[in-house]
């Protein structure tokens, strides 16, 4: 063969921006390959399965003839071609459709299958309603704590409130020392170091933040005739009984 011609119109006339090359030889492989699969597609054999499922559908599709015999019968007794069955044509028109089994698997199998798959579902839907109320249970228990929590809050901060008012009514009558080391507010600085102090706040931790309220309360009413709930001092026992509504605060609600 003859070189080419660097010089001549045709070499001129070609694209040679880089990668284009690549990118032509790329599209021609994937067309040759594309080419290679229909014709071994062509070319390829049936399988005996695929064959028989060709003549089956081409038999299945076209009509009965008056070779058939059962047809034949039919059209003896007066029936024609698309007519229904039946003697008033309240019949069917078409045959009943056959339902080929191809699969080797025994007759049934369809049938578990899907009810091992609607179980399966079920078993799903059961799952995601357990975890559901899981969760809602979850926010619930959430919820009551926090409501606990906030109360809780609220009662240690009326126990302030009515250890300071007890601090203060004492001090008014010359009480140094309260009748229970709880009763006062705590100072600020403590002697770590003495053992009764260390005992006798061992025994007041025995008692809940309700119970020492509810003591403090009725020390209070009892010996001060004051009312934390009211803020109010009575003059005495039977002035606190007919003006205050109750030793609790659900009673000043």
């Amino acid at each position: 063969d003859e070189e080419d011609d660097y010089m001549s119109d045709l070499f001129i006339k070609q694209d040679v921006r880089p990668g284009l090359p690549m990118v032509r030889r790329m599209k021609e492989a994937i067309q040759k390959e594309e080419k290679q699969k229909e014709a071994n597609e062509k070319n390829r054999q049936k399988s005996i399965k695929e064959e028989e499922k060709e003549r089956r559908d081409l038999v299945l599709k076209s009509a009965l003839g008056s070779e058939n015999k059962g047809f034949a019968l039919l059209q003896k007794m007066g029936y024609k071609s698309g007519q229904a069955l039946g003697k008033s044509g309240e019949g069917i028109v078409e045959p009943i459709p056959l339902n080929i089994k191809t699969g080797r698997s025994g007759l049934g199998h369809e049938e578990l299958k899907k009810r091992k798959a609607e179980e399966k579902l079920e078993n799903y839907r059961q799952k995601l309603h357990m975890k559901k109320q899981a969760n809602e249970q979850a926010a619930d228990q959430f919820r009551i704590r926090f409501k606990n929590k906030q109360e809780e809050r609220k009662m240690e901060g009326d126990l302030r409130k009515s250890q300071r008012a007890c601090q203060q009514l004492d001090a008014q009558k010359g009480i140094d020392v309260p009748k229970e080391t709880w009763y006062w507010l705590e100072p600020e600085e403590e002697d770590k170091n003495d053992e009764e102090d260390k005992e006798e706040k061992c025994t007041s931790s025995d008692l809940s933040v309700s119970e020492k309220l509810h003591f403090l309360t009725a020390y209070l009413r009892e010996q001060h005739f004051y009312c934390i709930w009211c803020g109010t001092t009575y003059e005495d026992s039977e002035d606190l009984s007919s003006n205050c509504p109750g030793d609790s605060a659900a009673d000043h609600d």
